[in-house]
């Protein structure tokens, strides 16, 4: 794993410090003129929690505009690897413990991943943890069981690559089932519960896929194979 460098982490804080301030201030000059009785502290506490995430998802999806995350293989001391330290670092400042809290509603977290920089066809929801969201997409009608995780990030060794995630139109993934970086799938597959799909894994439409490492248990309906 590579150190995060000190510039990158000057980078973020810079970038908290100013989420902060404007939460702050914003949930001053407005709740903090209400007459909230009682639950003032509390009220003032959880709205300016709310206005500081709101500010967390601007700040970090403009500074994505600027440094877009890269696919492939990243070199040390690169813009893309500066981009992708960083963005890891958002991760685990502020938006681990979001997404990994089984807190929110499930409608709700579609919202967080869409905040998040997640492409999202029409009733498609994530029960599980997408910890790329800007390299996660999926067509329409699909749905991510409890538990499950999707990575668009291989940390092996010194290496760091990222790669996008793509899933088709009706796309069932079971519940606590991985799937790592660079995987496509395609239209109408299935990956069982608990199952390991291996980055840069390509499942054929329809397609069913389970085990560890995943592996094709059934092929898609109508393709003659026995």
């Amino acid at each position: 794993m590579r150190q995060i460098s000190l510039p990158q982490i000057a980078s973020f804080f810079a970038m908290l410090a100013l989420i902060l301030a404007l939460g702050i201030t914003t949930t001053g000059l407005t709740l903090g003129r209400l007459a909230l009785g009682d639950f003032r502290g509390v009220t003032l506490l959880l709205g300016g929690a709310v206005v500081c995430y709101l500010y967390a998802f601007l700040i970090y999806r403009l500074f994505l505009a600027v440094f877009p995350l890269e696919e492939g293989e990243l070199a040390e001391g690169s813009r893309a690897e500066f981009a992708a330290q960083v963005n890891i670092l958002f991760y685990l400042m502020l938006f681990n413990s979001l997404i990994r809290t089984h807190f929110l509603p499930v409608p709700l977290m579609r919202l967080v991943y869409q905040a998040l920089g997640t492409k999202f066809g029409c009733n498609s929801y994530s029960a599980g943890v997408i910890l790329d969201p800007p390299l996660t997409e999926m067509g329409d009608n699909c749905i991510i069981g409890h538990d499950a995780v999707l990575f668009s990030h291989a940390i092996e060794g010194k290496s760091l690559a990222l790669a996008r995630i793509r899933l088709g139109n009706n796309v069932t993934i079971g519940a606590t089932a991985v799937i790592m970086s660079g995987v496509v799938i395609d239209d109408g597959a299935i990956v069982s519960a608990g199952a390991v799909v291996l980055k840069g894994t390509r499942i054929g439409a329809g397609e069913v896929w389970g085990g560890v490492p995943a592996k094709m248990l059934r092929p898609a309906a109508g393709t003659g194979a026995t």
